[in-house]
Protein backbone atom coordinates (compact mmCIF):
# COMPACT_ATOMS: atom_id res chain seq x y z
CA UNK A 1 0.00 0.00 0.00
CA UNK A 2 1.50 3.09 -0.92
CA UNK A 3 1.09 6.83 -2.72
CA UNK A 4 1.90 6.97 -6.28
CA UNK A 5 1.98 9.99 -8.73
CA UNK A 6 4.11 11.64 -11.37
CA UNK A 7 3.79 13.77 -14.92
CA UNK A 8 3.30 12.84 -18.19
CA UNK A 9 4.10 15.82 -21.10
CA UNK A 10 2.62 15.75 -24.28
CA UNK A 11 4.07 19.02 -26.21
CA UNK A 12 7.95 17.74 -25.62
CA UNK A 13 8.83 19.62 -22.60
CA UNK A 14 10.40 18.08 -19.70
CA UNK A 15 8.08 16.39 -16.75
CA UNK A 16 8.32 18.85 -14.17
CA UNK A 17 10.57 17.00 -11.01
CA UNK A 18 9.34 20.17 -8.44
CA UNK A 19 5.67 18.99 -8.97
CA UNK A 20 6.81 14.94 -8.33
CA UNK A 21 8.42 16.15 -5.15
CA UNK A 22 5.32 18.42 -3.97
CA UNK A 23 3.22 15.25 -4.92
CA UNK A 24 5.54 12.90 -3.45
CA UNK A 25 5.61 15.02 0.21
CA UNK A 26 1.78 15.17 0.23
CA UNK A 27 1.55 11.59 0.36
CA UNK A 28 4.58 10.54 2.93
CA UNK A 29 1.58 9.16 5.05
CA UNK A 30 0.67 6.75 2.98
CA UNK A 31 3.70 5.89 2.42
CA UNK A 32 6.52 6.10 5.21
CA UNK A 33 8.95 3.98 4.48
CA UNK A 34 10.87 5.05 1.82
CA UNK A 35 10.26 6.81 -1.08
CA UNK A 36 11.75 7.32 -4.97
CA UNK A 37 11.01 9.56 -8.13
CA UNK A 38 12.54 8.49 -11.34
CA UNK A 39 12.23 11.34 -14.07
CA UNK A 40 12.98 10.81 -18.15
CA UNK A 41 12.15 13.91 -20.34
CA UNK A 42 8.58 13.91 -21.01
CA UNK A 43 7.81 11.61 -17.84
CA UNK A 44 8.04 11.82 -14.11
CA UNK A 45 7.12 9.08 -11.95
CA UNK A 46 7.37 9.66 -7.71
CA UNK A 47 6.62 7.45 -5.26
CA UNK A 48 5.97 6.78 -1.55
CA UNK A 49 6.77 2.75 -0.11
CA UNK A 50 5.00 1.20 2.78
CA UNK A 51 6.54 -2.20 3.21
CA UNK A 52 4.48 -4.80 3.33
CA UNK A 53 5.61 -8.04 0.71
CA UNK A 54 9.63 -7.82 -0.23
CA UNK A 55 10.77 -5.40 2.69
CA UNK A 56 14.12 -5.05 0.51
CA UNK A 57 15.25 -2.15 -1.40
CA UNK A 58 14.55 -4.54 -4.19
CA UNK A 59 10.84 -3.56 -4.04
CA UNK A 60 11.29 -0.27 -4.09
CA UNK A 61 9.74 2.06 -6.71
CA UNK A 62 9.66 3.57 -9.19
CA UNK A 63 10.27 0.42 -10.88
CA UNK A 64 12.40 0.09 -13.58
CA UNK A 65 13.18 -2.31 -15.96
CA UNK A 66 15.61 -1.16 -18.68
CA UNK A 67 15.48 -4.77 -20.34
CA UNK A 68 11.51 -4.74 -21.12
CA UNK A 69 11.48 -1.06 -21.15
CA UNK A 70 9.20 -0.06 -18.57
CA UNK A 71 8.88 2.01 -15.08
CA UNK A 72 6.21 1.19 -12.94
CA UNK A 73 4.23 3.16 -10.01
CA UNK A 74 2.02 0.59 -8.34
CA UNK A 75 -0.09 1.15 -5.30
CA UNK A 76 -1.95 -1.87 -3.39
CA UNK A 77 -2.00 -5.92 -3.67
CA UNK A 78 -1.45 -8.49 -5.94
CA UNK A 79 -2.55 -11.92 -3.93
CA UNK A 80 -2.18 -13.70 -6.77
CA UNK A 81 1.21 -12.43 -7.02
CA UNK A 82 3.09 -15.88 -6.34
CA UNK A 83 1.24 -18.01 -9.29
CA UNK A 84 1.46 -15.35 -11.75
CA UNK A 85 5.52 -14.96 -10.96
CA UNK A 86 5.27 -19.04 -11.86
CA UNK A 87 3.42 -18.64 -14.71
CA UNK A 88 5.57 -15.50 -15.53
CA UNK A 89 8.79 -17.18 -14.83
CA UNK A 90 7.26 -20.56 -16.97
CA UNK A 91 7.46 -17.98 -20.13
CA UNK A 92 10.83 -16.99 -19.80
CA UNK A 93 11.21 -13.66 -16.98
CA UNK A 94 13.61 -13.65 -14.70
CA UNK A 95 13.03 -11.55 -11.59
CA UNK A 96 15.04 -9.69 -9.26
CA UNK A 97 13.18 -8.98 -6.58
CA UNK A 98 10.10 -11.20 -4.49
CA UNK A 99 7.78 -8.34 -4.89
CA UNK A 100 4.10 -7.96 -6.39
CA UNK A 101 4.78 -5.15 -7.41
CA UNK A 102 7.33 -6.44 -10.46
CA UNK A 103 4.63 -8.76 -10.52
CA UNK A 104 2.77 -6.20 -12.03
CA UNK A 105 5.71 -4.75 -14.22
CA UNK A 106 6.27 -8.36 -16.02
CA UNK A 107 2.62 -8.86 -16.34
CA UNK A 108 2.40 -6.14 -18.57
CA UNK A 109 4.84 -6.85 -20.69
CA UNK A 110 3.65 -10.68 -21.42
CA UNK A 111 0.02 -9.97 -21.46
CA UNK A 112 -0.45 -5.95 -22.11
CA UNK A 113 -4.11 -4.77 -21.37
CA UNK A 114 -5.09 -8.40 -20.58
CA UNK A 115 -3.01 -8.49 -17.55
CA UNK A 116 -5.08 -6.55 -15.34
CA UNK A 117 -7.84 -9.65 -15.67
CA UNK A 118 -5.15 -11.49 -14.30
CA UNK A 119 -4.86 -9.90 -11.05
CA UNK A 120 -6.72 -10.73 -7.89
CA UNK A 121 -6.67 -8.03 -5.51
CA UNK A 122 -6.58 -4.21 -4.79
CA UNK A 123 -4.85 -2.12 -7.64
CA UNK A 124 -3.97 1.27 -9.08
CA UNK A 125 -0.90 1.38 -11.39
CA UNK A 126 0.70 3.30 -14.32
CA UNK A 127 3.10 2.22 -16.49
CA UNK A 128 5.01 3.80 -19.21
CA UNK A 129 6.52 2.04 -22.08
CA UNK A 130 9.85 3.26 -23.10
CA UNK A 131 9.38 2.07 -27.11
CA UNK A 132 5.95 3.43 -27.59
CA UNK A 133 6.22 6.02 -25.23
CA UNK A 134 2.29 5.41 -24.13
CA UNK A 135 1.69 5.04 -20.03
CA UNK A 136 -1.13 3.19 -19.01
CA UNK A 137 -3.71 3.99 -16.23
CA UNK A 138 -5.41 0.79 -14.33
CA UNK A 139 -7.51 0.75 -11.18
CA UNK A 140 -8.84 -2.24 -9.69
CA UNK A 141 -12.45 -3.90 -10.36
CA UNK A 142 -13.93 -2.08 -7.06
CA UNK A 143 -11.72 0.81 -7.10
CA UNK A 144 -10.85 0.06 -3.85
CA UNK A 145 -7.51 1.85 -4.58
CA UNK A 146 -8.01 5.60 -6.09
CA UNK A 147 -6.55 6.97 -8.88
CA UNK A 148 -7.18 10.76 -9.36
CA UNK A 149 -5.80 12.73 -12.44
CA UNK A 150 -5.91 16.31 -14.04
CA UNK A 151 -5.06 16.79 -17.81
CA UNK A 152 -5.02 19.67 -20.41
CA UNK A 153 -3.55 19.62 -23.95
CA UNK A 154 -0.09 19.90 -22.30
CA UNK A 155 0.32 17.17 -19.78
CA UNK A 156 -1.26 14.53 -17.65
CA UNK A 157 -0.51 14.74 -14.19
CA UNK A 158 -1.93 11.72 -11.22
CA UNK A 159 -1.91 11.11 -7.86
CA UNK A 160 -3.39 8.66 -5.50
CA UNK A 161 -5.01 11.62 -3.55
CA UNK A 162 -6.56 14.55 -4.71
CA UNK A 163 -4.61 16.81 -2.26
CA UNK A 164 -1.55 15.67 -3.86
CA UNK A 165 -2.68 16.51 -7.27
CA UNK A 166 -3.35 20.42 -6.01
CA UNK A 167 0.05 20.44 -3.81
CA UNK A 168 1.53 20.21 -7.17
CA UNK A 169 -0.11 23.19 -8.64
CA UNK A 170 -1.66 24.24 -11.66
CA UNK A 171 -4.80 22.92 -11.08
CA UNK A 172 -7.98 24.34 -11.64
CA UNK A 173 -9.76 24.22 -7.80
CA UNK A 174 -13.21 25.92 -8.53
CA UNK A 175 -16.33 23.98 -7.34
CA UNK A 176 -17.55 21.91 -10.42
CA UNK A 177 -21.43 22.37 -10.54
CA UNK A 178 -21.95 18.40 -11.42
CA UNK A 179 -20.00 17.48 -9.06
CA UNK A 180 -21.56 19.72 -6.60
CA UNK A 181 -25.26 18.25 -7.35
CA UNK A 182 -23.72 14.74 -7.09
CA UNK A 183 -22.46 15.61 -3.24
CA UNK A 184 -25.99 17.72 -2.47
CA UNK A 185 -27.79 14.80 -3.81
CA UNK A 186 -26.71 11.19 -3.80
CA UNK A 187 -25.86 11.73 -0.12
CA UNK A 188 -21.94 13.20 -0.48
CA UNK A 189 -21.14 10.06 -3.16
CA UNK A 190 -19.22 11.97 -6.18
CA UNK A 191 -19.42 9.26 -9.05
CA UNK A 192 -16.33 8.93 -11.54
CA UNK A 193 -15.19 10.43 -13.23
CA UNK A 194 -16.32 13.60 -11.35
CA UNK A 195 -14.37 14.96 -7.94
CA UNK A 196 -15.89 17.66 -6.08
CA UNK A 197 -13.14 20.05 -7.94
CA UNK A 198 -14.03 21.13 -12.06
CA UNK A 199 -9.88 20.85 -12.58
CA UNK A 200 -9.54 17.06 -10.61
CA UNK A 201 -10.74 13.88 -12.12
CA UNK A 202 -10.68 10.13 -11.09
CA UNK A 203 -10.39 7.10 -12.69
CA UNK A 204 -13.49 4.70 -13.16
CA UNK A 205 -13.26 1.78 -11.47
CA UNK A 206 -12.57 -1.27 -13.36
CA UNK A 207 -10.92 0.71 -16.18
CA UNK A 208 -7.41 0.38 -17.99
CA UNK A 209 -6.53 3.97 -19.87
CA UNK A 210 -4.12 4.02 -22.38
CA UNK A 211 -2.59 7.45 -23.29
CA UNK A 212 -0.85 8.06 -26.07
CA UNK A 213 2.04 10.34 -26.53
CA UNK A 214 0.43 13.15 -28.08
CA UNK A 215 -2.27 12.99 -25.12
CA UNK A 216 -5.06 10.69 -27.13
CA UNK A 217 -6.92 8.46 -24.55
CA UNK A 218 -8.96 5.43 -24.82
CA UNK A 219 -10.41 3.68 -22.30
CA UNK A 220 -11.50 0.02 -21.38
CA UNK A 221 -13.86 -1.51 -18.73
CA UNK A 222 -12.35 -5.00 -18.41
CA UNK A 223 -14.72 -6.29 -15.43
CA UNK A 224 -18.45 -5.46 -14.89
CA UNK A 225 -20.23 -7.24 -12.23
CA UNK A 226 -23.24 -9.41 -14.12
CA UNK A 227 -26.41 -10.74 -11.99
CA UNK A 228 -27.36 -13.45 -14.40
CA UNK A 229 -28.32 -16.58 -13.32
CA UNK A 230 -27.61 -19.70 -14.76
CA UNK A 231 -29.72 -22.82 -14.71
CA UNK A 232 -27.23 -24.44 -12.64
CA UNK A 233 -27.68 -21.57 -10.08
CA UNK A 234 -31.43 -21.81 -10.44
CA UNK A 235 -31.01 -25.47 -9.31
CA UNK A 236 -28.66 -24.94 -6.87
CA UNK A 237 -30.19 -26.05 -2.84
CA UNK A 238 -29.67 -23.32 0.15
CA UNK A 239 -27.41 -25.58 1.37
CA UNK A 240 -25.00 -25.53 -1.60
CA UNK A 241 -24.87 -21.91 -1.81
CA UNK A 242 -23.97 -21.90 1.49
CA UNK A 243 -21.12 -24.12 0.53
CA UNK A 244 -20.03 -22.03 -2.47
CA UNK A 245 -20.10 -18.80 -0.78
CA UNK A 246 -18.16 -20.03 2.59
CA UNK A 247 -15.63 -22.07 0.45
CA UNK A 248 -15.32 -18.27 -1.50
CA UNK A 249 -15.11 -16.15 1.62
CA UNK A 250 -12.60 -18.49 3.16
CA UNK A 251 -10.17 -18.23 0.40
CA UNK A 252 -10.90 -14.36 0.58
CA UNK A 253 -10.03 -13.84 3.77
CA UNK A 254 -7.03 -16.35 3.51
CA UNK A 255 -5.78 -14.77 0.25
CA UNK A 256 -5.65 -11.52 2.33
CA UNK A 257 -3.12 -12.86 5.04
CA UNK A 258 0.17 -13.18 2.26
CA UNK A 259 2.19 -10.42 3.88
CA UNK A 260 6.06 -9.93 4.80
CA UNK A 261 4.65 -8.93 8.29
CA UNK A 262 2.17 -9.41 10.88
CA UNK A 263 -2.00 -9.23 9.85
CA UNK A 264 -4.50 -8.09 12.08
CA UNK A 265 -8.40 -7.22 12.01
CA UNK A 266 -10.29 -4.30 12.68
CA UNK A 267 -13.12 -6.10 14.93
CA UNK A 268 -16.28 -4.01 15.34
CA UNK A 269 -18.29 -6.58 16.92
CA UNK A 270 -20.89 -6.75 13.99
CA UNK A 271 -21.05 -10.20 11.89
CA UNK A 272 -18.60 -9.20 9.10
CA UNK A 273 -15.81 -8.72 10.81
CA UNK A 274 -16.32 -11.48 13.88
CA UNK A 275 -16.41 -13.58 11.17
CA UNK A 276 -13.32 -13.22 9.48
CA UNK A 277 -11.73 -13.38 12.46
CA UNK A 278 -13.43 -16.99 13.29
CA UNK A 279 -12.48 -18.00 9.96
CA UNK A 280 -8.53 -16.98 10.77
CA UNK A 281 -8.98 -19.04 13.90
CA UNK A 282 -10.59 -21.91 12.13
CA UNK A 283 -7.63 -21.78 9.50
CA UNK A 284 -5.08 -22.17 12.13
CA UNK A 285 -4.14 -18.39 13.06
CA UNK A 286 -3.19 -17.87 16.32
CA UNK A 287 -2.17 -14.81 18.67
CA UNK A 288 -4.37 -12.38 16.08
CA UNK A 289 -4.36 -9.46 16.46
CA UNK A 290 -7.72 -7.39 17.09
CA UNK A 291 -8.76 -3.92 17.30
CA UNK A 292 -11.86 -2.11 18.61
CA UNK A 293 -12.78 1.71 19.28
CA UNK A 294 -15.46 3.31 21.35
CA UNK A 295 -17.04 6.07 21.77
CA UNK A 296 -18.70 8.11 24.94
CA UNK A 297 -22.28 7.99 25.06
CA UNK A 298 -24.40 10.74 23.80
CA UNK A 299 -27.90 11.56 24.22
CA UNK A 300 -28.69 8.55 25.44
CA UNK A 301 -27.60 6.59 22.79
CA UNK A 302 -24.41 4.09 23.68
CA UNK A 303 -20.83 4.79 21.55
CA UNK A 304 -19.27 1.40 21.62
CA UNK A 305 -19.66 -1.99 20.65
CA UNK A 306 -17.40 -3.66 22.99
CA UNK A 307 -20.03 -6.03 24.44
CA UNK A 308 -19.69 -7.47 20.79
CA UNK A 309 -16.28 -7.39 20.22
CA UNK A 310 -15.21 -8.72 23.64
CA UNK A 311 -17.40 -11.97 22.71
CA UNK A 312 -15.30 -13.06 19.68
CA UNK A 313 -11.82 -11.75 20.59
CA UNK A 314 -12.81 -14.38 24.42
CA UNK A 315 -14.25 -16.84 22.14
CA UNK A 316 -11.20 -17.40 19.64
CA UNK A 317 -8.49 -15.88 22.31
CA UNK A 318 -7.20 -13.03 19.96
CA UNK A 319 -4.45 -10.15 21.02
CA UNK A 320 -7.43 -7.99 21.80
CA UNK A 321 -6.92 -4.09 21.84
CA UNK A 322 -10.07 -2.13 22.97
CA UNK A 323 -9.51 1.80 22.38
CA UNK A 324 -11.62 4.14 24.16
CA UNK A 325 -11.88 7.69 22.94
CA UNK A 326 -13.25 10.55 25.16
CA UNK A 327 -15.17 13.07 22.92
CA UNK A 328 -12.69 15.94 23.65
CA UNK A 329 -10.40 13.63 21.88
CA UNK A 330 -12.18 13.50 19.39
CA UNK A 331 -13.39 16.89 18.47
CA UNK A 332 -9.73 17.20 18.68
CA UNK A 333 -9.24 14.59 15.77
CA UNK A 334 -11.69 16.32 13.10
CA UNK A 335 -8.85 18.56 11.80
CA UNK A 336 -6.72 15.64 10.79
CA UNK A 337 -9.68 13.62 9.78
CA UNK A 338 -10.65 16.57 7.24
CA UNK A 339 -7.50 16.56 5.69
CA UNK A 340 -7.06 13.17 5.75
CA UNK A 341 -10.48 12.91 3.43
CA UNK A 342 -8.97 12.92 -0.57
CA UNK A 343 -12.84 14.48 -1.01
CA UNK A 344 -15.77 15.81 1.56
CA UNK A 345 -17.03 12.68 3.27
CA UNK A 346 -20.21 12.78 5.53
CA UNK A 347 -20.36 9.70 7.29
CA UNK A 348 -19.65 10.37 10.95
CA UNK A 349 -17.51 6.92 11.48
CA UNK A 350 -14.49 8.77 9.53
CA UNK A 351 -13.35 10.15 12.69
CA UNK A 352 -13.72 6.65 14.17
CA UNK A 353 -11.96 4.90 11.34
CA UNK A 354 -9.23 7.76 11.73
CA UNK A 355 -8.44 7.35 15.08
CA UNK A 356 -8.78 3.49 15.47
CA UNK A 357 -6.16 3.51 12.67
CA UNK A 358 -3.54 6.00 14.24
CA UNK A 359 -4.06 2.99 17.62
CA UNK A 360 -3.75 0.49 15.61
CA UNK A 361 -0.45 1.51 13.34
CA UNK A 362 1.65 1.44 16.13
CA UNK A 363 0.65 -2.34 16.08
CA UNK A 364 0.81 -3.90 12.97
CA UNK A 365 0.96 -2.29 9.69
CA UNK A 366 -1.81 -4.44 7.64
CA UNK A 367 -5.61 -5.27 9.14
CA UNK A 368 -8.50 -7.10 7.43
CA UNK A 369 -11.83 -5.16 7.48
CA UNK A 370 -15.37 -5.76 7.13
CA UNK A 371 -16.72 -3.32 4.91
CA UNK A 372 -18.46 -4.37 1.86
CA UNK A 373 -20.44 -7.34 3.11
CA UNK A 374 -24.28 -5.38 3.57
CA UNK A 375 -23.77 -4.16 0.09
CA UNK A 376 -22.65 -7.39 -1.61
CA UNK A 377 -25.15 -9.34 0.45
CA UNK A 378 -27.94 -7.38 1.36
CA UNK A 379 -28.22 -6.47 4.70
CA UNK A 380 -28.90 -3.29 5.19
CA UNK A 381 -32.44 -2.31 6.01
CA UNK A 382 -33.94 -0.72 3.25
CA UNK A 383 -33.38 -3.94 0.60
CA UNK A 384 -36.39 -5.61 1.47
CA UNK A 385 -38.77 -2.50 0.39
CA UNK A 386 -36.64 -2.21 -2.72
CA UNK A 387 -36.71 -5.69 -3.31
CA UNK A 388 -41.06 -5.25 -3.86
CA UNK A 389 -40.24 -2.25 -5.94
CA UNK A 390 -42.25 -1.86 -9.10
CA UNK A 391 -40.53 1.78 -9.79
CA UNK A 392 -37.14 0.54 -8.61
CA UNK A 393 -35.67 4.09 -10.11
CA UNK A 394 -38.20 6.45 -8.35
CA UNK A 395 -38.14 4.50 -5.09
CA UNK A 396 -34.64 4.09 -5.02
CA UNK A 397 -34.17 7.72 -4.87
CA UNK A 398 -36.65 8.16 -2.46
CA UNK A 399 -34.26 6.26 -0.24
CA UNK A 400 -31.16 7.54 -1.06
CA UNK A 401 -31.28 10.83 -2.18
CA UNK A 402 -30.57 13.63 0.05
CA UNK A 403 -32.45 16.43 -2.03
CA UNK A 404 -34.00 16.29 -5.67
CA UNK A 405 -33.36 18.90 -7.89
CA UNK A 406 -35.86 21.18 -6.84
CA UNK A 407 -35.32 21.22 -3.07
CA UNK A 408 -30.76 21.90 -4.26
CA UNK A 409 -32.51 25.39 -5.62
CA UNK A 410 -33.66 26.16 -3.03
CA UNK A 411 -30.33 25.16 -0.90
CA UNK A 412 -27.57 26.45 -3.29
CA UNK A 413 -27.21 29.78 -4.67
CA UNK A 414 -28.05 29.96 -8.49
CA UNK A 415 -24.20 30.56 -9.56
CA UNK A 416 -23.14 26.86 -7.93
CA UNK A 417 -26.48 25.04 -9.85
CA UNK A 418 -25.56 22.36 -12.70
CA UNK A 419 -27.37 22.90 -16.30
CA UNK A 420 -28.90 19.55 -16.03
CA UNK A 421 -29.87 16.87 -13.48
CA UNK A 422 -26.78 14.71 -13.67
CA UNK A 423 -27.34 12.62 -10.17
CA UNK A 424 -30.79 11.38 -11.39
CA UNK A 425 -29.48 10.33 -14.79
CA UNK A 426 -26.72 8.74 -13.70
CA UNK A 427 -28.66 7.11 -11.09
CA UNK A 428 -31.50 5.67 -13.93
CA UNK A 429 -28.59 5.00 -16.54
CA UNK A 430 -27.06 2.82 -13.88
CA UNK A 431 -30.36 1.02 -12.27
CA UNK A 432 -32.21 0.43 -15.94
CA UNK A 433 -28.85 -1.34 -17.88
CA UNK A 434 -28.97 -5.04 -18.84
CA UNK A 435 -27.38 -7.63 -16.78
CA UNK A 436 -29.71 -7.24 -13.24
CA UNK A 437 -33.22 -8.71 -13.80
CA UNK A 438 -34.86 -8.07 -10.50
CA UNK A 439 -35.63 -4.80 -8.21
CA UNK A 440 -33.41 -5.92 -5.47
CA UNK A 441 -30.14 -7.39 -8.40
CA UNK A 442 -30.24 -3.29 -10.00
CA UNK A 443 -29.92 -1.89 -6.33
CA UNK A 444 -27.50 -3.66 -5.36
CA UNK A 445 -25.21 -3.52 -8.40
CA UNK A 446 -25.61 0.07 -8.07
CA UNK A 447 -24.22 -0.01 -4.64
CA UNK A 448 -21.70 -2.23 -5.11
CA UNK A 449 -20.09 -0.70 -7.99
CA UNK A 450 -20.70 3.22 -7.20
CA UNK A 451 -22.24 3.98 -3.64
CA UNK A 452 -19.72 1.72 -1.84
CA UNK A 453 -16.73 2.61 -3.92
CA UNK A 454 -17.26 6.45 -3.38
CA UNK A 455 -18.48 6.57 0.21
CA UNK A 456 -17.11 3.37 2.56
CA UNK A 457 -14.47 1.75 0.56
CA UNK A 458 -13.02 5.38 0.02
CA UNK A 459 -13.20 6.31 3.94
CA UNK A 460 -11.44 3.25 4.70
CA UNK A 461 -8.38 3.94 2.51
CA UNK A 462 -8.41 7.51 3.41
CA UNK A 463 -8.43 6.97 6.95
CA UNK A 464 -5.81 4.07 7.19
CA UNK A 465 -3.99 5.23 4.91
CA UNK A 466 -3.15 8.76 6.52
CA UNK A 467 -1.71 6.65 9.54
CA UNK A 468 0.33 4.57 6.97
CA UNK A 469 -1.87 1.85 7.55
CA UNK A 470 -3.09 -1.09 4.57
CA UNK A 471 -6.60 -2.11 5.06
CA UNK A 472 -7.91 -5.39 3.13
CA UNK A 473 -11.46 -5.97 2.23
CA UNK A 474 -12.36 -9.67 1.77
CA UNK A 475 -16.19 -9.03 1.34
CA UNK A 476 -14.68 -7.52 -2.19
CA UNK A 477 -13.04 -10.35 -3.52
CA UNK A 478 -13.89 -10.21 -6.92
CA UNK A 479 -14.79 -14.30 -7.50
CA UNK A 480 -16.33 -13.36 -3.67
CA UNK A 481 -18.43 -10.77 -5.39
CA UNK A 482 -19.35 -12.58 -8.57
CA UNK A 483 -20.55 -15.29 -6.78
CA UNK A 484 -22.45 -13.12 -4.26
CA UNK A 485 -24.32 -11.16 -7.27
CA UNK A 486 -25.70 -14.27 -8.82
CA UNK A 487 -27.07 -15.91 -5.33
CA UNK A 488 -30.56 -15.33 -5.11
CA UNK A 489 -32.28 -12.38 -3.82
CA UNK A 490 -34.70 -14.24 -1.13
CA UNK A 491 -31.04 -16.13 0.34
CA UNK A 492 -29.68 -12.89 0.96
CA UNK A 493 -32.84 -11.34 2.14
CA UNK A 494 -33.90 -13.94 4.85
CA UNK A 495 -33.01 -13.43 8.29
CA UNK A 496 -33.01 -9.84 8.39
CA UNK A 497 -30.62 -9.79 5.33
CA UNK A 498 -27.37 -11.14 4.61
CA UNK A 499 -29.23 -14.11 5.52
CA UNK A 500 -26.64 -16.73 3.35
CA UNK A 501 -23.68 -15.34 4.88
CA UNK A 502 -25.27 -15.79 8.13
CA UNK A 503 -25.84 -19.43 7.35
CA UNK A 504 -22.24 -19.37 7.28
CA UNK A 505 -21.19 -18.14 10.20
CA UNK A 506 -23.34 -20.00 12.55
CA UNK A 507 -20.45 -22.50 11.57
CA UNK A 508 -18.10 -20.31 12.45
CA UNK A 509 -18.90 -17.83 15.32
CA UNK A 510 -21.08 -17.41 18.40
CA UNK A 511 -25.18 -17.02 17.56
CA UNK A 512 -25.11 -13.87 20.21
CA UNK A 513 -23.39 -12.08 17.69
CA UNK A 514 -24.96 -13.26 14.14
CA UNK A 515 -28.34 -12.85 15.83
CA UNK A 516 -27.75 -9.42 17.64
CA UNK A 517 -29.70 -5.88 16.48
CA UNK A 518 -27.56 -4.71 13.41
CA UNK A 519 -25.29 -2.15 14.44
CA UNK A 520 -23.01 0.64 12.61
CA UNK A 521 -19.88 2.28 13.86
CA UNK A 522 -21.62 4.62 16.36
CA UNK A 523 -20.14 8.26 17.14
CA UNK A 524 -23.22 9.85 19.16
CA UNK A 525 -21.32 12.88 19.27
CA UNK A 526 -21.45 13.63 15.87
CA UNK A 527 -24.56 12.39 15.17
CA UNK A 528 -26.47 15.31 17.42
CA UNK A 529 -25.09 18.25 15.82
CA UNK A 530 -24.95 20.58 19.42
CA UNK A 531 -22.06 21.78 21.60
CA UNK A 532 -19.05 22.59 20.24
CA UNK A 533 -19.59 20.89 17.07
CA UNK A 534 -22.37 22.89 16.53
CA UNK A 535 -20.00 25.81 17.26
CA UNK A 536 -17.54 24.13 14.59
CA UNK A 537 -19.92 23.93 11.60
CA UNK A 538 -21.17 27.37 12.37
CA UNK A 539 -17.85 29.13 12.82
CA UNK A 540 -17.40 27.21 9.46
CA UNK A 541 -19.95 28.38 7.23
CA UNK A 542 -20.38 31.84 8.86
CA UNK A 543 -16.26 32.60 7.84
CA UNK A 544 -15.54 35.02 5.61
CA UNK A 545 -14.37 32.24 3.29
CA UNK A 546 -17.70 30.88 3.58
CA UNK A 547 -18.88 34.12 2.84
CA UNK A 548 -17.01 34.71 -0.23
CA UNK A 549 -17.84 31.49 -2.01
CA UNK A 550 -21.49 31.80 -1.29
CA UNK A 551 -22.42 28.26 -1.87
CA UNK A 552 -25.56 28.71 0.07
CA UNK A 553 -28.60 30.59 0.36
CA UNK A 554 -28.56 32.92 3.28
CA UNK A 555 -32.12 31.48 4.77
CA UNK A 556 -31.32 28.18 4.14
CA UNK A 557 -28.11 28.87 6.01
CA UNK A 558 -30.31 30.30 9.11
CA UNK A 559 -32.33 27.64 9.63
CA UNK A 560 -30.39 24.86 9.52
CA UNK A 561 -27.95 26.42 12.69
CA UNK A 562 -31.38 27.16 14.05
CA UNK A 563 -32.68 24.05 14.19
CA UNK A 564 -30.14 21.44 13.02
CA UNK A 565 -32.24 18.21 13.84
CA UNK A 566 -35.21 19.15 12.05
CA UNK A 567 -33.01 19.02 8.81
CA UNK A 568 -32.34 15.39 8.39
CA UNK A 569 -31.84 13.23 4.98
CA UNK A 570 -34.10 10.17 4.29
CA UNK A 571 -30.91 8.39 5.37
CA UNK A 572 -30.72 9.86 8.58
CA UNK A 573 -27.97 12.31 7.92
CA UNK A 574 -27.81 15.76 9.28
CA UNK A 575 -28.05 18.56 6.40
CA UNK A 576 -26.46 21.13 8.63
CA UNK A 577 -23.63 18.48 8.76
CA UNK A 578 -23.45 18.21 5.04
CA UNK A 579 -22.92 21.74 4.27
CA UNK A 580 -20.87 21.73 7.21
CA UNK A 581 -17.96 19.46 6.33
CA UNK A 582 -18.04 20.72 2.62
CA UNK A 583 -16.80 24.32 3.81
CA UNK A 584 -14.72 22.65 6.34
CA UNK A 585 -12.80 20.37 3.47
CA UNK A 586 -12.67 23.58 1.34
CA UNK A 587 -10.94 25.82 3.79
CA UNK A 588 -8.84 22.94 5.35
CA UNK A 589 -7.08 22.28 2.07
CA UNK A 590 -6.91 26.19 0.84
CA UNK A 591 -9.18 25.86 -1.94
Amino acid sequence: MCGLCGEITFDGSPASVEAIGAMTCSMVPRGPDAGGVVSRGRFAFGHRRLRIIDLSERGQQPMVDPELGLTLVFNGCIYNHKELRAELEAKGYRFFSTSDTEVVLKSWHAWGPEAPVRFNGMFAFVVHERETGRVALARDRLGIKPLYYTQNKTRLRFASTLPALVAAGGVDTALDPVGLAHYMTFHAIVPPPHTILRGVRKLPAATLRIVEPDGRVKDTTYWDLDFARSSEDLALSEREWKDRVGTALRRAVDRRMIADVPVGVLLSGGVDSSLIVGLLAEAGQQHLKTFSIGFEAAHGEAGDEFKYSDIIAQYFGTDHTKIMIPTGNMLDALPGTIAAMSEPMVSYDNVGFYLLSREVAKHVKVVQSGQGADEVFAGYHWYPKLASSNDIVSDYTALFFDRDREKIGRHLNDTWMADEDEPARLVERHLMKDGAGTPLDKALRIDTTVMLVDDPVKRVDNMTMAWGLEARVPFLDHELVELAARVPPELKLKNEGKGVLKDVARDVIPSSVIDRPKGYFPVPALKYIDGPVLEMTQDALTSKAAQDRCLFRSDYLDSLLADPKAHITPLRGSELWQCALLELWLQTHNL
